[in-house]
């Protein structure tokens, strides 16, 4: 008999440092993304594709980083990476030095059905983004008040800070 489970995380857990709210709105992110794993799951719904669409809604929600608020570089900017992969086939795809794509996760599941290979990466992986039509924006999409404040921090501090 077969079935099916979902996990769904933002990283290494809710910091107990961070403001009360703060941590509630990520609960809150979280929740939002596990239902939408397991509505979908309960349609029948490719593990694949729920991975993808759970990891896109996180892309999409500044809350975490990766996509929208993103940590920065330090010269400001962004430079995103996502991989996934699907057990049954041995597949994979993976990006890395996106500065331009909306969902990366996306563009790594591209990458993995729709090219002969497992990894792009910087202009390459730019390239292929728009010959496969994925939705691009500029830069500053990424960039939100929290990820300029760390990277303020961070350069103040001239140390890599990890907070959320």
């Amino acid at each position: 008999m077969g079935g099916w489970a979902i996990a769904v995380h933002g990283g290494a857990g809710v910091d107990p440092n961070l403001p009360v709210e703060r941590q509630a709105a990520a609960k809150r992110l979280l929740a939002r993304c596990l239902e939408i794993g397991v509505a979908a799951l309960r349609l029948g719904t490719t593990a694949v594709d729920v991975v993808e669409m759970v990891v896109r809604e996180l892309e999409t929600d500044s809350l975490f980083n990766s996509g929208r608020g993103s940590a920065l570089t330090a010269r400001g900017t962004v430079e995103m990476e996502a991989s996934i992969m699907d057990g049954r086939g041995r597949r994979c795809g993976a990006v890395s030095g996106l500065t331009t794509v909306k969902n990366p996760v996306s563009l790594a599941r591209r990458v993995m059905d729709r090219s002969p290979h497992s990894y792009l990466a910087f202009h390459g992986a730019e390239d292929f983004a728009r010959e496969q039509g994925v939705e691009v924006v500029e830069n500053e999409y990424f960039i939100t008040e929290e990820n300029l404040g760390m990277l303020k921090l961070a350069k103040e501090a001239n140390a890599i800070l990890v907070c959320y």
